[in-house]
């Protein structure tokens, strides 16, 4: 019979399965992955042998559960929140141990490092979850400004402007990031039609031409509805215009123009969240670069809208 004790040498287990500090290491876990893909150290699919302990530098670090060793692709790391095997990524990154590793993540983000795992505790005041919220969104909004190419939205607003239909794709949050370009585009003129029905983006993608622009909206990029129906119109020869938060997923391959802000994920506000804010940074510029083509009418349409809705408002 095998015995139930645990290993008798001394370990660093770095939070347990679900725990809050195990959550806030798989952010350190997402960025870290980040790395290593933009570096082309790894893909998505690479693999990778993941025993249970690993010594780095000197200190034995475990996952937080009890796990056999095991093959991980660089996704399946990713989605288990293995610090094995993001550690072992650590090592193809060239870095010497995993203090090395901690303090260039805190160094590149400009992040004090004590900070990296700041969360939300029971007994915080109204006070301090109001501020914590606020940095987040704050540290959401520096990263975007930072990773916009202007070339790119200068190439998405060319193909807005210029297209005959423009149909605009998302499900969940990123639907209502959707909803809310189309309705800023409508104040200028611009139409634009929204799907969030899986049946209903395909009808729509198998209908436009090359005359046409479709935008999609996806944090992940890895949205099956919404990868189906932008390769349906591609078939078409349509224009495909992705806004999304990982430069490396499907969406973005299957796409003619990327708007990525690569904002990390935040612990506080969750990932649809943080990845709102910058995508309505992203639906704005778009907006103001679409209405600059045609500032006349632009001008004369956003009146003429302005009025008729100012009308609907109640009089106090």
């Amino acid at each position: 019979m095998q015995s139930s004790a645990q290993p008798s040498t001394t370990v660093l287990r770095i939070g347990t399965r679900g725990s809050p500090l195990a959550l806030a290491q798989a952010r350190q876990v997402r960025a870290r992955l980040a790395a290593a893909l933009q570096e082309k150290v790894i893909t998505p699919r690479s693999t990778l042998v993941v025993p249970d302990t690993i010594n780095m530098g000197g200190v034995d670090i475990r996952d937080a559960w009890y796990h056999p060793t095991a093959r991980y692709t660089a996704t399946g790391v990713l989605a288990e929140s293995s610090n094995v095997g993001t550690l072992k990524i650590a090592k193809k990154l060239g870095f010497s141990g995993f203090r090395a590793f901690r303090s260039a993540l805190a160094e590149y983000n400009n992040f004090p490092t004590t900070q990296l795992h700041a969360e939300l505790f029971a007994n915080d005041s109204a006070g301090e979850i109001v501020q914590k919220v606020v940095q987040a969104s704050i540290k959401a909004l520096e990263q975007n400004l930072e990773v916009i190419e202007q070339a790119a939205i200068e190439k998405a607003a060319k193909y807005i402007s210029s297209s005959v239909f423009r149909d605009f794709y998302g499900v969940g949050g990123s639907a209502q990031v959707a909803r809310d370009a189309a309705f800023k585009f409508l104040r200028i003129g611009v139409r634009a039609s929204v799907f969030d029905d899986s049946q209903m983006m395909l009808m729509s993608a198998c209908l436009l031409e090359k005359t046409d622009v479709a935008v999609a909206f996806s944090h992940s990029g890895q949205t099956a509805v919404v990868i189906e129906a932008v390769r349906h119109a591609r078939k078409n020869g349509t224009r495909i215009i992705a806004v999304t938060n990982c430069r490396t997923s499907i969406l973005a391959q299957e796409s003619d123009v990327v708007l990525c802000p690569n904002v990390e994920e935040s612990l506080i506000t969750g990932e649809n969240a943080a990845a709102r804010i910058a995508q309505l940074i992203i639906v704005d510029a778009l907006f103001l670069a679409v209405a600059q083509k045609s500032s006349g009418i632009s001008e004369k349409n956003l009146r003429r809208t302005t009025s008729v809705v100012r009308g609907q408002r109640s009089v106090w």
